[in-house]
């Protein structure tokens, strides 16, 4: 890992709390109006699947398939739903101790039937460490992440997600063996509508501006480390809840 480059708001450049909740809103439901699509399309193929290879599919996994389907279409309307409470209530945020150890391992879940797919070996370390955040806005960082690393790297690479404390801070850590992010690249790899190797994906280019809209909201930071054709480490830092041990 050669590269490196940080975001964390400025206090000084900082746009005002409404302003920043605004535009997280209006790219928040772009983003939720591709992947909303794309769950659907998952539905919609593993049914239509069933229909014509009853007798050729194991039936119950199918079947769960659908159902995690639905279920991410339901996180994700949460999640969208949090969006709107943020632009009317940004003052009423709530932040609060987070365990990252079942948040991780239900990340973990929910990415490992595109992982599997993809063929890569998606794993997240346990741990009982918490941090003072706020559990949707999280979540929807951390997804962006992992939709972005499966998607940027290579049948038989790695992705792990994992964290250690810091001081007063916990790091979490994602972290890919994927095409990594050439050094021209990195400044704007936060910037909306920017896909990087656009060959690989037709969505919007906006998951991480999601990431770093949310973070701003939040007031933690994010490090990123790459390097071409080995990798990429996202490194979000939040403040350590009380009594936690990574």
């Amino acid at each position: 890992m050669r590269t490196i480059e940080s975001f964390a708001p400025n206090m000084q450049d900082q746009k005002p709390k409404t302003v920043v909740a605004q535009e997280f809103q209006t790219t928040i439901v772009g983003m939720m109006g591709h992947d909303l699509r794309q769950s659907l399309q998952v539905i919609e193929s593993t049914y239509s699947l069933l229909r014509s290879r009853l007798e050729q599919v194991p039936q119950q996994a199918w079947l769960d398939r659908g159902e995690r389907a639905v279920k991410k279409l339901t996180e994700q309307l949460n999640c969208l739903v949090d969006a709107f409470y943020l632009a009317e209530r940004t003052n009423a945020l709530t932040v609060s101790s987070v365990g990252l150890g079942p948040l991780f391992w239900r990340l973990r879940r929910e990415n490992e039937d595109a992982a599997i797919q993809a063929g890569i070996d998606l794993r997240a370390v346990a741990t009982n460490a918490h941090v003072m955040s706020n559990p949707v806005l999280l979540d929807c960082i951390l997804q962006n992440l992992l939709t972005n690393a499966t998607r940027y790297t290579e049948p038989g690479g790695r992705i792990l997600i994992g964290c250690r404390r810091k001081g007063s801070e916990i790091r979490i850590d994602v972290y890919d063996t994927g095409i990594g992010i050439p050094d021209e690249q990195l400044p704007r790899i936060f910037e909306s509508f920017t896909r990087l190797a656009p060959e690989r994906s037709n969505g919007l280019g906006i998951g991480l501006s999601i990431v770093r809209r949310a973070i701003e909201v939040l007031g933690h930071r994010i490090e990123v480390r790459s390097m071409v054709g080995e990798g990429s480490l996202f490194s979000i830092y939040a403040p350590a809840a009380a009594m936690t041990a990574s």
